[in-house]
C-alpha cells in the first residue's frame, strides 16, 4: 500500500481534465472531494469497483432514508450529507481506476448502472416519502414524477450520445485542464446533481424546500430539453455522408 499523501501527490496528475460544461459544484467541490477520497481508497487497497459499491451503499441508505422516514431537518441533513458523500465516491471510483491503470469497460458499466438507477429512485423515494406522512399536496408529488422521467432521459441521451460520437470517430466532450470558464459552470449549478443533493438539507423547511426542488426539478427539464435538441441536429451532421470528389 502507498502513503495517502503519495496518493494524494499521483491523483493531481492521474485526474483528466473536466468537462467545460460541468457546473461549479461538481467540477470544484465535488472532484476535490473525491480526490482525498481517491487517495485514502488507494492507500487502503481499495479497487476502482470497491469504491463504487461504497458509492452506492452511501447513496441508497440516503435514498432509503428518504422513503422510509417522514420529513424533518434531521432526516434532510442526513440524507444531503449520504447522497453528497456517495457523489464524492463516485468520483473517487474513476480517479482509482486511473492512478492504478486498472480500469475496466466492466467497471465503467457498473458505474452507470449504479448512476443510472439512483437517478430514477432518488425522486420516487422522495414521492414515496412525502406521501406517506402527507407532507405535500397530492398534485405537488407531479413534480417527483417528472424529475424521474426528465433525469433519466437526460442521463440515457448523454451516455448514447457519447456511444454514437465515438462509433462515428468523433471526439466527445471538450475538456480543459486548467480553471474551467467560471460563468458557464456558475450557470450550470441549478442541474448540478450535487446542488441536489445538498438541497435535501431544507427537506424539513415545507415549502422552502419545495419550492427549491421544483426549481432543480424545472432546470433539468430544461436543459434536458435544450441538450436533447442540440445532440439530435449534432448526430444528423454527424451522420450525412461525406462527399466525395471524383477528378476527371
Amino acid at each position: 500500500m502507498t502513503g495517502y499523501r503519495q496518493s494524494l501527490a499521483a491523483l493531481a496528475s492521474a485526474q483528466k481534465g473536466a468537462a467545460r460544461s460541468a457546473p461549479a459544484y461538481s467540477r470544484f467541490v465535488n472532484r476535490r472531494l473525491g480526490r482525498f477520497l481517491a487517495a485514502g481508497a488507494h492507500t487502503l487497497g481499495l479497487s476502482p469497483n470497491q469504491v463504487t459499491g461504497l458509492s452506492a451503499l452511501a447513496t441508497f441508505v440516503g435514498i432509503g432514508l428518504l422513503a422510509a422516514l417522514p420529513p424533518s431537518w434531521a432526516l434532510g441533513v442526513a440524507v444531503a450529507v449520504l447522497l453528497a458523500l456517495g457523489y464524492a465516491l463516485d468520483s473517487a471510483d474513476g480517479q482509482v481506476a486511473r492512478l492504478t491503470g486498472t480500469g475496466s469497460r466492466a467497471g465503467e458499466w457498473l458505474d452507470h448502472v449504479v448512476d443510472a438507477t439512483k437517478i430514477a429512485t432518488l425522486p420516487l423515494a422522495l414521492l414515496v416519502g412525502l406521501y406517506r406522512a402527507d407532507a405535500a399536496p397530492v398534485v405537488w408529488l407531479l413534480v417527483p414524477l417528472v424529475h424521474a422521467v426528465a433525469g433519466s432521459v437526460y442521463f440515457f441521451g448523454m451516455i448514447l450520445t457519447e456511444q454514437m460520437r465515438a462509433a462515428s470517430g468523433v471526439r466527445s466532450v471538450a475538456r480543459t485542464g486548467g480553471r474551467a470558464p467560471w460563468l458557464r459552470s456558475v450557470l450550470g449549478l441549478p442541474t448540478d446533481y450535487g446542488v441536489l443533493c445538498l438541497c435535501f438539507a431544507l427537506l424539513g423547511g415545507g415549502g422552502v424546500f419545495l419550492a427549491a426542488y421544483s426549481a432543480v426539478v424545472l432546470a433539468t427539464v430544461l436543459v434536458a430539453l435544450a441538450a436533447g435538441v442540440s445532440w439530435y441536429r449534432e448526430l444528423v451532421r454527424v451522420g450525412r455522408p461525406v462527399p466525395v470528389v471524383v477528378g476527371v
